[in-house]
């Protein structure tokens, strides 16, 4: 978990999907469907695309779970609400969870965002600095959740 820059998906791509974890990206599902955000559709209009994507991402979550597979649910859940929610999936289906956070400064999120605001991909969604500072804003930081800060950084 973590804000939008913050190196979640480029963390779980280059050190989980190599130990064969199974990665579930909402963002990327929502980007095959419907396109790019802000672009194909309009910004307002992503949380509706995004809804049917989360339940059945969730569907996939509970069956790889039960079948023993590692699995990462690559999204930034950023209320802790939406982090139980997941977690209570996870315990259902027999599993054991892990809460990897991802802190990062504003300043740094500025600048990965910057740069990651130049690509066309699916997980390159356009954040403005006034739409970071709202990401902030509604950003609930774990706290005794049972969370392992990752201080990991690529170049």
């Amino acid at each position: 978990m973590g804000l939008t820059g913050a190196g979640k998906t480029t963390y779980s791509q280059q050190v989980l999907e190599p130990q064969g974890a199974v990665r579930l990206s909402v963002d990327e599902e929502v980007f095959e469907r419907h396109g790019r955000y802000g672009i194909d559709y309009p910004e307002d209009g992503y949380f509706e695309r995004e809804a049917p994507v989360i339940a059945e991402l969730h569907q996939q979550l509970a069956e790889l779970v039960i079948e023993g597979r590692d699995v990462v649910w690559d999204h930034g859940l950023w209320q802790r609400q939406q982090r139980e929610a997941v977690k209570e999936l996870v315990k259902a289906a027999s599993g054991c969870w892990r809460l990897l956070y991802f802190p990062l400064g504003r300043e740094e999120l500025l600048r990965r965002l910057a740069e990651r605001n130049e690509r066309e991909d699916a997980n390159a969604l356009m954040v403005t600095p006034h739409a970071l500072d709202d990401f902030i804003a509604r950003f609930e930081e774990p706290q005794g959740e049972g969370e392992e800060v990752v201080e990991w950084y690529w170049c």
